[in-house]
Order: C-alpha cells, then structure tokens, then sequence
C-alpha cells in the first residue's frame, strides 16, 4: 500500500528546479507476482525461493522495473502529475530489493526547458536509506496554456 500522498498536476509554470516529491511503498509477493503476470517476465529469481537461494541474490528479488515503476508513479501523480508525458528515463540498478522492503521513491527537478515544457529530475530509490535504484527522466510537463 501506498503512503498517502498529493495526487494532482504542478503545471511548467509552477515547478521550479529543487522541487521533489516521493512515495514510499512496501513491495509484497503480491505485487510481485501480479508484476510478473502483466509484464510476462516469470523469471524464477523473482518467484521460485529455492531457485533465488543458489543465485548472486542468495533470496528472491522484486523485478527491477516494478521498483522502476513507483518513480513513474511519482512523476504521473505528483511532478508534474496529471496529464505528464514521460520522454525518456535512465536507470542505473544498485542493489537487489526484496519482497517486505519499504522503497522511497523520489524524484527531485534539475533542469527545466518551460518553452518546450521540458522538466529533467534525478530520480532514485531508497531501502532503508541506501540507494537501490538511480536514473534521470525527462518529461513533457502540463501547461495551463494547454487547458
């Protein structure tokens, strides 16, 4: 289950570099089969524990782009938010993450283009403090000239 947290749109016009948003979840063998069924990826080292033990892993794993996946839900729902374009993202795994471990996901502004509504954010993921995931997005952020 998700934190709470402000659902809405910050439109080019408002963002301002420095701005960050972020979601913390606890990734549970749910998410991790239904992720394994939507995306077809049935990877035994995500599903299969006795499988996972003889890996670099020692244990089972959530896929990486699940944990990918909760940044896209930081920018589709708090920056920019509703109505974002993704263009492009870069992601850099640094650690595994396992079923039962809560991730922050955060995205913070760091370049912005409001002419052609273009916001760039560093963007991460965090188990217990420590860097799991690290990338950059770009996206088409709404403008209220659009509405």
């Amino acid at each position: 289950m998700l934190d709470n947290m402000p659902r809405g749109t910050i439109c080019i016009e408002d963002i301002e570099i420095g701005m960050t948003r972020s979601l913390s979840k606890t990734i549970t063998d749910t998410d991790i089969q239904l992720f394994a069924e939507i995306s077809t990826d049935h990877n035994p080292v995500h599903l299969d524990e006795a499988y996972a033990q003889d890996t670099i892993f020692a244990g089972r794993i959530a896929h990486g782009m699940l944990t990918a996946g909760l940044l896209s839900a930081v920018i589709g729902e708090q920056l920019p938010g509703h109505g974002t374009v993704y263009l492009g993202q870069t992601l850099k795994f640094l650690a595994p993450v396992r079923p039962g471990d809560r991730v922050e996901a955060s995205v913070t502004v760091t370049a912005m283009d409001i002419g052609k509504r273009r916001v760039t954010m560093d963007t991460v993921c965090l188990v217990d403090g420590k860097p799991v995931l690290k990338g950059e997005a770009t996206v088409l952020a709404p403008s209220r000239k659009f509405d």
